[in-house]
Order: structure tokens, then C-alpha cells, then sequence
């Protein structure tokens, strides 16, 4: 059964919502969402997500983050179920540590794009995610985080065999601006969305996205979208939001998150996704 949430709240309103009965499948964003800035997992946030699994529903991650950066969210909360990576293109098993099911960009897809933006945007630059095969990028493209194992290529090795997402960047232009330029470039031929401030897009393979990974772990479960309350922050959950029963964006999302949820709870650093997990499963 759908949850009974009230929609639309100011940051940080819990409103109110029927003590039975739950959402059976509760879907959340990562970083910036579930995660603080440092980095860190609250105590109040792991308290809140073993209500939920005590509650007999389904906890899933759905997150832009690769495999390998799964590690340390596995430790800092304990969950080791699946886990939906790379904005839907991957299914991994957080306890085996396995690739279970994957959806990925082709190469000639991704040449078309490296050619369609490279003619609108001569300085973009590029970089490939294989998932448990690692990342790779142009000597130029420079990252957020450190990737000591990163191979360097010229693009056209970097697309060269199948991927699970591309990503491009600017040194200057915004997230938002990159976005609209590209979408307006390459049209509907792959699925482009960001999850930064930065000028850096995620490219996926046309109709991948984390509503399309959350939909397919929730039909194999016999739960449909409204039975399922998601919590999100950037342009890449927009999906998933749309797709889920109840949608909750933390006080922290981008604009057009808050502009399109049901509810907004408190900042990621205040503990937002466990206010509303404790409203739901707290008894």
C-alpha cells in the first residue's frame, strides 16, 4: 500500500502518516541525500534504516556511485542487500560483491556522443566508468576524487568496448548549462543527467536511469511504485522521484528536485532521510 505522506512540507516538516501500513520498499540517493558532506553516515540515519529492515521492508541504495565506492557504505550502515550503481546501469550485490545485472552504453552510441559535443564544445573532456573493471579518462580530463588505478587513453580507446556510463566535463561552464547543450546536441539517442555543481555530466545508454533500475529490483519483488517512498537531492534522482509513490528531496537538492517531490525534509547534514524513515517506521 502507498504510504500516507504529506506531500509538499517545509524542510524539516514530518507531518503525519499512518502508523500501518508501511511502505514496502524505501529507495535513496547516497551523496548528499543519505550522506553527509564528510562523508560520514549519522548515527541517528543507521538507527533509522534498521527500523526500516526490522519493519520487513526493503532497503535499497540507488546511487550514481560505481562498485567500487560501495565499500565504505556497506561499513558505515551494515546493509548488505543490493544496491542499484551507476544511475541504474548496474545491480550489485553489496554482500557478495558482485555485478548482478547490468545495462550498458554501447560503443558506437558513445563515439556519436564524444562526436556530437566535441563539435559544440571543442575543450569537453571525457572518461569512462567500467564498473568492476575500473575507470578510465583523457589525460586531460581532470577528477573530483583520487583514482591512482585510472588508466589514460585518447577517447577514441576509451570508447571502444561497451561501458557503464560516460562522463563529460568543462573546466567552466555549470552542471545546468553543460546539460541543456548537450541534451540539445545529442537529443534522446543516450540518457544524460548530472549529479554535480560542477560542469560534469553522466552519460548512460538511452532509457537507463535510476528509475528504470529501481522499477525492474522492485518488480522482481512484486512491489509497485506506490509502495515505495525514494529520498533524492540532484537531477539524476528526478527519475526515480517521479517514478516512486511518495517522493522526498533533502533541503539541500537542487531546485528542480525541490520543485518536483512531494515532501522536503531536512538537509542531508541534519539528518533529513531519518526523520521521515522514523515518521514511517518508528511505530
Amino acid at each position: 500500500m502507498p504510504c500516507d505522506c504529506a506531500p509538499g512540507g517545509a524542510a524539516g516538516d514530518t507531518g503525519t502518516v499512518s502508523s500501518s501500513p508501511y511502505p514496502r520498499l524505501v529507495a535513496t540517493d547516497l551523496d548528499g541525500t543519505l550522506v553527509r558532506s564528510d562523508g560520514t553516515v549519522s548515527d541517528r540515519t543507521r538507527a533509522a534504516l534498521a527500523l526500516v529492515e526490522d519493519a520487513g521492508a526493503v532497503l535499497v541504495f540507488v546511487t550514481g556511485r560505481p562498485p567500487r565506492w560501495m565499500t565504505p557504505i556497506v561499513a558505515a550502515t551494515g546493509h548488505r542487500g543490493l544496491a542499484i550503481c551507476a544511475n541504474g546501469a548496474l545491480l550489485y550485490d553489496l554482500h557478495t560483491e558482485r555485478v548482478v545485472e547490468e545495462h550498458l552504453l554501447e560503443p558506437a552510441a558513445a563515439a556519436e556522443v564524444v562526436a556530437a559535443l566535441r563539435a559544440l564544445i571543442p575543450d569537453v573532456t571525457f572518461a569512462v566508468e567500467r564498473g568492476m573493471a575500473g575507470f578510465s579518462r583523457e589525460a586531460a580530463y581532470q577528477t573530483r576524487w583520487p583514482q591512482p588505478d585510472a588508466g589514460i587513453a585518447e577517447v577514441g580507446e576509451l570508447v571502444a568496448a561497451p561501458m557503464v556510463k560516460m562522463l563529460a566535463r568543462h573546466a567552466e561552464m555549470g552542471a545546468d548549462d553543460l546539460l541543456a547543450l548537450a541534451r540539445a546536441a545529442v537529443g534522446e539517442s543516450v540518457t544524460l543527467t548530472h549529479s554535480s555543481t560542477e560542469g560534469l555530466l553522466e552519460i548512460s545508454a538511452a532509457g537507463v536511469s535510476k528509475a528504470t533500475g529501481l522499477a525492474g529490483f522492485a518488480a522482481g519483488r512484486g512491489i509497485t511504485a506506490a509502495e515505495v517512498v525514494a529520498f533524492g537531492d540532484m537531477p539524476n534522482d528526478l527519475p526515480m522521484l517521479s517514478w516512486a509513490g511518495h517522493s522526498v528531496g533533502v533541503a539541500n537538492a537542487h531546485a528542480e528536485v525541490l520543485a518536483d517531490v512531494d515532501e522536503v525534509t531536512a538537509a542531508n547534514d541534519a539528518d533529513g532521510v531519518a526523520l521521515v524513515l522514523e515518521r514511517l517506521y518508528g511505530g
